[in-house]
């Protein structure tokens, strides 16, 4: 692989590069700018603003607390990479290492988490467990719902509006070629590599792809015979009036239903329930799930009794049946790999996920162990789709 820039050819609409990436979130930016950082030539296609969709309207929590064990080591290299975000990106998003606590409502919800700080002991995540007189003293602003919790202080939270774009604009000062507005219309493989459209306006040819579209990845995964079951999926969330600070952590609840954060300037960013999509770009928060996550969020925190929501969104998330991503290499395609799926939890490790596919791409394996993400998991007893013709 050369390391130069991409470059045009004679005709200022086609563009030969080493790696096309299809799709501007958190994880296709990151491993835009682990690819350049590796000298290696890439054109990114996003079919809005990098970092506009899901990266860009989601929580923003940054834990690795309550994640599946098998997410655990890629969540432990996207926390190493968290921690150089202005090193890398030039800015630190409002990243804060704030600690992330998950509620228990019930004894059997503090018995979940005291089993997952058993199993997830090895990985080094610090976890503490809480209950009782201790509880209350660290937490006097909890209602009486809550009986008790888990800690993981190296947790946090950032703004995913600065973090998601900055990848992009770190990815493009580093050489990487990338184009917002640009939607992918047509791809094929002529069995040596991708030749990618869109429209009339731009042709890219590159011996790899990387597939990063997010909740849009079906369909291209489905042309080259990798079907899966990924469904769209469209988070309420909403932030409330400024208040008087009174929260440094990051809150989930064990079981699910409600998460929040308070940032700096005071306001609760709270998620929880299903908002719906408009059509295949839009979405909003259903006036339900906002009035539900009002008497939850009341409940576990009287505080906000008072509060008014000054503002609710959603996106579209992509999710697949187990909550797990795919990523990896394609079982059908040389040269294709899949990262998407991230069912509203790829933040924390999406820049993670960037730099595993950009090792799949440049050396074909990677140190960080993704075979729970296999994409071929969805195939008839695991054995893959047949290759489609090309």
């Amino acid at each position: 692989m050369s390391a130069a820039a991409p470059h045009l050819t004679s005709n200022p609409r086609l563009m030969d590069t080493d790696v096309a990436i299809v799709g501007g979130g958190i994880v296709g930016a990151s491993a835009a700018l682990a690819l350049r950082r590796r000298g290696v030539d890439v054109v990114l296609l996003e079919r809005d603003l990098c970092g506009s969709r899901s990266s860009g309207v989601n929580y923003g929590g940054v834990r690795r607390q309550g994640r599946p064990l098998s997410q655990l080591p890629l969540a432990q290299r996207a926390h190493e990479i968290w921690g150089r975000l202005p090193e890398l990106l030039g800015t630190d998003g409002e990243y804060q290492r704030t600690g992330h606590f998950k509620i228990a409502r019930s004894e059997d919800d503090l018995t979940a988490l005291e089993r997952y700080e058993a199993m997830s002991r090895d990985y080094g995540l610090g976890i503490e467990l809480l209950s009782g007189q201790g509880l209350r003293e660290r937490c006097p602003w909890l209602g009486g719902k809550a009986v008790g919790g888990s800690l993981c202080r190296e947790d946090g939270q950032a703004n995913p509006r600065l973090v998601s774009p900055a990848f992009a604009l770190a990815a493009r000062r580093a050489g990487a070629h990338i184009f917002e507005r640009t939607p992918l219309t047509e791809v094929e493989h002529d069995g040596r590599q991708f030749v990618l459209r869109s429209g009339s306006a731009l042709t890219v040819r590159a011996p790899m792809l990387i597939n990063c579209a997010g909740a849009w990845s079906g369909p291209l995964a489905t042309q080259f015979g990798e079907a899966v079951p990924l469904q769209s999926g469209h988070p309420a969330m909403a932030v409330t009036e400024p208040l008087p600070f009174f929260m440094h952590w990051s809150l989930g609840v064990e079981g699910g239903s409600i998460y929040c954060r308070q940032v700096a300037r005071g306001n609760l960013v709270l998620g929880g329930g299903s908002g719906i999509g408009l059509d295949a770009d839009r979405a909003r928060s259903e006036r339900s799930a906002i009035a539900a996550l009002a008497v939850q969020a009341i409940e576990l925190l009287p505080v906000l009794r008072h509060a008014h929501f000054i503002r609710t969104w959603s996106g579209t998330e992509g999710y697949l049946p187990d909550r797990q991503p795919v990523l990896g290499k394609s079982r059908t395609t040389p040269g294709l790999f899949h990262g998407f799926g991230f069912a509203g939890a790829g933040f924390q490790i999406g820049p993670a996920a960037g730099e595993v596919l950009a090792d799949l791409a440049c050396d074909g394996r990677s140190s960080t162990p993704t075979e729970a993400f296999a994409i071929d998991r969805f195939s008839p007893a695991g054995v893959p789709a047949a290759a489609p013709a090309h």
